[in-house]
């Protein structure tokens, strides 16, 4: 009887988040927009390298440098390659780094700062001086200077934009925490016996994540710029990797004798993917606030 009942209430509480995430959703049309925008970007990170009519890396000098037509929607680029086949391939690559470096961020920075903010003294100066030290830079200066430093890797690009995203993320919730750490929820959580780490990550935490998720939205937008710059300056990833930033950089050799579609195409994916996650904070940050739910 108890495992029927226990069953019984894990399906009601997926059915309730469902219908959350539902309202959530047909409340507000700006954030139905932005998920169906992601989803767009997420069919192209799955399924694109599927569905492309050309290899992206295949080159065919003969159609070199072909404007759009209905063989080539994009066009074609100086090697003669697909633009339209690169630009969707290279979504998946752009959204893995982007993803990957705003998770890592996310984890670290979360667990630095809720450790400064629910308790304080030595470690919150300490925590806080290391964050100031980070900020310092300029940001994109310093993602350079490490990728520089650890090579042009997928893996080193990912850990650069980790590293300068963390101070956001951790001073983010040091505050939060550190309001909530004397509220009524949290002084009875443990007068019933929780331990400090368990009333900090069942209490406090989940009541610090709505503002968390509007700056995972921002950061995930940033994460692909940063990939882009540095790709574009050089310290990204390699050609002939198909990638927004790489594309635009070998493009803007041709804007003055008139191929524009060769950075336009690349950049306008950028800006779609960057727009659609500053469009997701305000939806993201209604899914996972517990007061949305009540």
């Amino acid at each position: 009887m108890s495992d029927a009942t226990s069953n019984s209430l894990h399906v009601k509480s997926n059915d309730s988040a469902l219908a959350h995430v539902a309202y959530v959703l047909k409340s507000n049309p700006i954030t139905m927009l932005a998920f169906s925008m992601f989803a767009v970007l997420i069919v192209a990170a799955v399924f694109g390298p599927s569905l492309v009519p050309y290899d992206p890396l295949t080159s065919n000098a003969a159609n070199a440098l072909q404007p759009p037509s209905l063989a080539h929607w994009f066009g074609t680029d100086n090697l003669g390659r697909d633009v339209f086949s690169r630009v969707v391939v290279a979504t998946r690559l752009d959204l893995a780094i982007s993803v990957a470096a705003v998770a890592l961020s996310f984890a670290i920075g979360s667990v630095l700062g809720s450790i400064a903010g629910y308790w304080g003294g030595w470690i919150d100066a300490v925590l806080n001086r290391l964050f100031d030290t980070i900020m310092a830079f300029p940001l994109f200066v310093l993602a350079m200077g490490i990728v520089a430093a650890l090579g042009n890797t997928v893996e080193n690009i990912v850990y650069a934009t980790a590293v300068i995203n963390i101070p956001f993320y951790a001073r983010l919730v040091r505050a939060e925490v550190n309001i909530r750490r004397e509220s009524g929820f949290a002084l009875a959580a443990k007068l019933s016996g929780n331990s400090d780490i368990r009333v900090l990550a069942l209490h406090i935490f989940p009541n610090a994540l709505p503002p968390m998720m509007v700056q995972v939205s921002l950061n995930l937008g940033w994460a692909i710029l940063n990939a882009a710059g540095l790709s574009f300056i050089g310290l990204g990833v390699r050609p002939p990797t198909a990638e927004w930033g790489i594309m635009v950089a070998e493009g803007a050799n041709f804007i003055v004798s008139g191929e524009w579609w060769l950075a336009f195409f690349p950049g306008f994916a950028l800006m779609f993917a960057v727009f659609t996650f500053n469009l997701m904070g305000d939806g993201l940050r209604d899914i996972v606030d517990p007061r949305q739910r009540t």
